[in-house]
């Protein structure tokens, strides 16, 4: 039986998760900005139509914002992050497998449902708009490759209805399709590899679906040769399973963030490793790992090229091995103290563990006291609970500061509707 894929992603996800609860923001031109309210994210239909650019320096298009009513909101990754595991729950339910490839898309495994497909991805998306209010479009086809280009033509062509199968189409209409699209849209090829096809003469997805396997094989590698077999039809990749896929160990965990203002002091750079290091031993509990050497760094901004530079990380092997947060906490405060200077302007710092393993396979030093390993474990588990209960950050390190004053600017951020009892949605009525 051929298998048949389907590739379901949120239409401008980020915009539309702040549509769902602030409807006035619909058929207004909208951006979401990256950390530090900095350069562009994500944009509404509206607003790729006044010409802004994906990745733009929010300050180009500032100037729209009285001309054509642009409205601009800070990045809110825990509203985006919550409603996508919504968004993953309810398009597990339609189909035996799902692999989630990114915070708005995942493919599913169609092959063997009777129904007619087309129907079953509209009932799909009206599933969607009811219970969480965000418009998506889904893309069929028998390999990963044809369905992420199915989606690509149910984006972009309206008569689709948010839906499109290659299935519906013959030979020729699909080719026709296919001639229409620019090689630049083909899953896996970048805009490097795009100007290499185009310099042999390949600029169109019909062009690389039709070129010699055995010349792309020789000229690019297996990997788009794979690709070409893809476009014909020829599943060469299955999807990862979710669960196995999230339980791969991560080999580093970095936590990094620009402040929000130029930090000069010790005692704030110190604090804002202390915060990052929090954060990334978190991620290394819930992989089941310890780590065994620590990396920090700062920076100064590197735009600011009349301003004095200076950048320096450090290594920090550790005794034995760990998951606790205060060691941690006391390793990166030695290794931020080690490498500041004062007089510097410093922009951005931050932290990586390295040497990860799983927790428990350490020989430990012949020369330390053991580590109090059960009292530390039962801390972090409590400390950890709290936390996904409550909310981040409600137990913390003292040493991470109380009302830090170095951290992101998000001016515009809409309220964590799904994810903090304080800042739920309220709704009032007239009379």
């Amino acid at each position: 039986m051929r298998p048949v894929f389907a590739l379901v992603d949120g239409n401008n996800f980020y915009v539309s998760c702040e549509r769902v609860f602030n409807p006035r923001l619909e058929g207004k031109p909208v951006v979401v900005l990256s950390n530090n309210d900095g350069c562009i994210v994500a944009r509404s239909q509206e607003a790729r139509a006044l010409g802004i650019r994906m990745g733009a320096p929010f300050f180009e298009a500032k100037h729209l914002m009285r001309s054509h009513g642009l409205i601009w909101l800070s990045s809110n990754y825990t509203l985006y992050g919550d409603m996508s595991a919504r968004l993953m729950v309810l398009l597990g339910e339609f189909a035996p497998h799902q692999e989630i490839y990114s915070i708005d898309e995942c493919f599913l495994d169609l092959t063997g449902i009777s129904n007619d497909l087309v129907a079953h991805a509209q009932q799909m998306r009206r599933r969607i708009k009811q219970y969480l209010g965000l418009p998506t479009c889904v893309g069929i086809g028998h390999s990963k490759t044809l369905a992420k280009l199915a989606n690509h033509i149910a984006k972009k062509r309206l008569h689709y209805q948010g839906v499109f199968s290659w299935s519906h189409c013959n030979r020729l209409e699909a080719d026709a399709l296919m001639a229409d699209i620019e090689i630049g849209e083909v899953w896996g090829v970048g805009r490097r590899l795009k100007i290499k096809l185009e310099q042999c003469g390949i600029r169109s997805v019909c062009d690389l679906k039709y070129a010699s396997t055995s010349l792309i094989r020789k000229r690019f590698g297996v990997v788009l040769e794979r690709t070409v077999h893809e476009l014909n039809g020829i599943s060469c990749l299955d999807l990862e399973d979710t669960e196995d896929h999230q339980t791969t160990r991560k080999h580093q965990i970095i936590s990094s963030k620009s402040f929000g203002k130029p930090v000069h002091e010790l005692d704030e750079l110190r604090q804002a490793v202390v915060s990052y290091v929090t954060r990334a031993a978190e991620k290394l509990r819930q992989q089941g790992s310890w780590c065994s050497h620590l990396l920090v760094y700062l920076r100064t901004n590197p735009f600011a090229p009349h301003h004095p530079q200076y950048a320096k990380s450090i290594t920090i092997p550790l005794l034995i091995g760990t998951d606790d947060t205060r060691i941690l906490a006391q390793y990166v405060s030695a290794g931020i103290e080690r490498i500041y200077r004062p007089g510097f302007a410093y922009k951005k710092a931050g932290v990586m563990l390295l040497g990860l393993h799983p927790a428990g396979q350490d020989l430990g030093d012949l020369f330390c006291n053991p580590p109090q390993r059960e009292r530390s474990s039962q801390l972090m588990q409590v400390m950890d609970r709290l936390n996904q209960e409550y909310g981040s950050n409600t137990l913390r390190l003292a040493a991470a500061g109380l009302r830090p004053q170095w951290t992101m600017r998000s001016s515009q951020r809409s309220p964590n509707y799904t994810t903090a009892w304080h800042e739920l949605a309220q709704a009032c009525a007239n009379r």
